[in-house]
């Protein structure tokens, strides 16, 4: 399928004053960005209920849901949008009368066939894709298809008090505002960021730095089994910090690849099973032992599968505001992987990627702001990158 036009059309009057109060925060020029995007959300629960609401409320333009499964008792603890009059019904449809009625400017579409059945090429039509509640396999496998569609890829989950959000943007330019500094700006800012340009322009008399910046990301299947960075690793207070939850969702996955995408049961093989993955990669992580007990351990088997709307509504908010930044151009995305871990009331973000190289920003020229400073009213389409040729002065 040919990719869907990323062409922003202008917003009304009526969207204007409808979305007033998040323009003030991030724009016209972003909020038809969002106006314009296609998104497709992937397993209909209580993740995604939230996700669903975030983005249909933001003002997206196209939300398609994909979900084959149906309404059952268990989904009416923490889904907000179906209540029991929809048991048996398909959940993504018992859901889009109240998902509709939230916002009907956005254009809404269900798609009750299952995820796996979708051949590779449905993936180009969206702008993003938000995978939830899959196994590992699954993740994998739409997360290629989307590189080879140069889409944008989220996949995210939960666990009870625990939950994950992994971002694959394969490379994404965003834009910072910022006072302007007199001090140069290092290209190479992390292995993983650097900045592309920095324009200028004036506002209330004071010079504001334009700075876009180029993050660049690893597929899941890589990110999965990359050593965490030395920042987190080299000193033993940092490495107590490193929460058990990455070991335990790596152990995770691996026991889904070799039981063929099933959760762990209390069976006494798959207890020693998931035991031995976790210690055995909290090691290759080089984490002390002592940080995964027992505790931790059965704490985490207890909640696998369950659902509780508090954490839901943070990691889905999370997730979402994710979304409209990748969207809008604008923040820091999460880079790459989210935790967060309801009892502690933690989410911190893991950098995974296969190899770090060491870093550069003393071998690189650094990046001066332009010496005129653009009207706040100038065209900064056209500015060119502030980067001195090779062998100059800095």
């Amino acid at each position: 399928m040919e990719p869907q036009s990323n062409t922003a059309q202008s917003i009304s009057a009526d969207e204007i004053a409808l979305y007033d109060r998040q323009i003030r925060l991030w724009g016209v020029k972003a909020q038809e960005k969002l106006r314009s995007a296609n998104i497709l959300l992937i397993t209909f629960k209580a993740l995604a209920n939230e996700v669903a609401k975030n983005l249909v409320l933001a003002g997206i333009g196209t939300l398609t849901i994909v979900d084959h499964e149906t309404v059952k008792e268990e989904d009416l603890g923490a889904q907000f949008f179906v209540t029991e009059e929809h048991i048996g019904q398909n959940r993504a449809q018992a859901a889009a009368s109240s998902i509709h009625a939230m916002n009907p400017r956005v254009q809404l579409r269900i798609d009750t066939d299952d995820i796996h059945t979708k051949q590779p090429d449905f993936f180009a039509q969206f702008d993003v894709i938000i995978a939830t509640e899959l196994d590992f396999a699954m993740y994998t496998t739409i997360n290629a298809a989307c590189r080879i569609a140069n889409r944008p890829f989220y996949a995210a989950g939960l666990h009870g008090f625990y939950g994950f959000v992994f971002a694959d943007l394969i490379s994404h330019d965003f834009v910072i505002e910022r006072s302007k500094s007199n001090v140069p700006s290092a290209t190479q800012e992390t292995p993983t960021r650097s900045i592309v340009n920095i324009t200028t322009k004036k506002e209330n008399e004071k010079v504001i730095e334009m700075v876009t910046k180029r993050e660049t990301y690893s597929p899941l299947i890589l990110a999965n089994t990359s050593p965490l960075p030395e920042d987190f690793t080299r000193l033993p207070r940092k490495r107590r910090q490193v929460t058990p939850l990455l070991t335990c969702l790596r152990a995770l996955w691996e026991f889904q690849k070799l039981s063929g995408g099933c959760m762990p049961t209390f069976s006494r093989q798959d207890l020693e099973l998931f035991t031995k993955l976790a210690r055995d990669g909290h090691q290759e992580l080089k984490l002390d032992i002592s940080t995964l007990d027992s505790e931790f351990l059965r704490t985490f088997l207890q909640n696998l599968g369950s659902e509780l709307s508090p954490v839901a509504a943070v990691v889905g908010g999370k997730l979402a505001q994710d979304v409209i930044n990748v969207l809008s151009v604008r923040e820091q995305p999460i880079q790459n992987l989210l935790l967060f871990d309801g009892e502690k009331s933690i989410a911190p973000i893991y950098p995974l990627h296969p190899f770090f190289p060491p870093e550069v920003e003393n071998a690189m020229p650094a990046i001066h702001p332009a010496a005129n400073p653009i009207p706040l009213n100038g065209d900064l389409t056209m500015q060119q990158p502030i980067i001195p040729p090779s062998g100059a002065s800095v």
